[in-house]
C-alpha cells in the first residue's frame, strides 16, 4: 500500500524484527499474494492433503507416541499418523526439541542371557534397598589404548622465510606408533587403581595386577 518493492518491505522487516524476520521467499510470496488482491492473511483453503501437518494436535501425537516407545523410528511415527517423513522431523526437532540418543548395546542376545541380565538387575535392585552402603563395596574397570605423542622440534620445524613471509607456526604434536594398554579400577569415590599391561601380552590374557 506504500508502494515499496518486495526487497524493500524484505529490508524492512529485517530492521524491525531482525532475525525473526520472515524468510525472503515467504515475504516474496505474501508480497504478490496481497498485490493481486488477496486481502486475508490466512493460508487459501486447497483440496486434498492440509499445506502443512504441524498442528497443535499432531505435535501431541507425535509427543505421545514418543512416550509410549521410544525406540520408534520416524518413519513408524509417520506411517501411523499419515504425515510425513519431514513434518514429524520438523516437529521432534524443533517444537518438541527431542534428538536422537544412542549407545552401543549387544544387537544379538540369547533367551538365556536376557533372563540371566533381568536376575542380576532385580538381585542387585534388592541389595541396594537392604544395604544402603552397597555403591561402596563395587568396584569396576575398564581398559583403554593409550598413545604416545611426539611433539615436533625446533628444529624439526624450521624453514626458510623471507621478509615477506608469513610467521612460523607452533610446533605441532603428531601421534606416534607407540601405544599401551591400560586398565583401570574405580569405586564410587574414584580411582582405586590403574596399571598397564606389559608390551606384547593381551588384556584377554591372564593377568595378574600389582596391589
Amino acid at each position: 500500500m506504500k508502494g515499496k518493492t518486495a526487497a524493500e518491505t524484505l529490508e524492512c522487516l529485517k530492521t524491525v524484527y531482525g532475525d525473526e524476520a520472515l524468510e525472503k521467499t515467504a515475504v516474496y510470496d505474501w508480497f504478490k499474494r496481497l498485490k493481486n488482491g488477496q486481502e486475508s492473511l490466512e493460508d487459501e483453503e486447497r483440496s486434498g492433503q492440509p499445506s502443512t501437518s504441524k498442528n497443535d494436535e499432531t505435535i501431541e501425537k507425535v509427543k505421545n507416541l514418543v512416550r509410549s516407545d521410544r525406540l520408534l523410528r520416524i518413519q513408524d511415527m509417520a506411517n501411523a499418523l499419515g504425515i510425513s517423513y519431514g513434518s514429524v522431523q520438523n516437529i521432534l526437532k524443533d517444537d518438541l526439541g527431542i534428538h536422537i540418543c544412542a549407545k552401543f548395546v549387544p544387537r544379538i542376545l540369547t533367551k538365556d542371557q536376557m533372563e540371566n541380565r533381568k536376575l542380576i538387575a532385580a538381585e542387585l535392585f534388592e541389595r541396594s534397598v537392604n544395604e544402603k552402603d552397597l555403591l561402596s563395596k563395587i568396584v569396576t574397570g575398564d581398559q583403554t589404548w593409550v598413545y604416545a605423542y611426539d611433539p615436533e622440534t625446533k628444529l624439526q620445524s624450521s624453514e626458510w622465510h623471507t621478509t615477506t613471509s608469513t610467521r612460523p607456526k607452533k610446533s605441532h604434536v603428531f601421534k606416534s606408533q607407540l601405544k599401551v594398554m591400560l586398565i583401570v579400577f574405580f569405586d564410587n569415590e574414584g580411582l582405586v587403581h590403574w596399571e598397564f599391561v606389559p608390551n606384547g601380552q593381551k588384556s584377554t590374557q591372564v593377568f595378574i595386577l600389582k596391589f
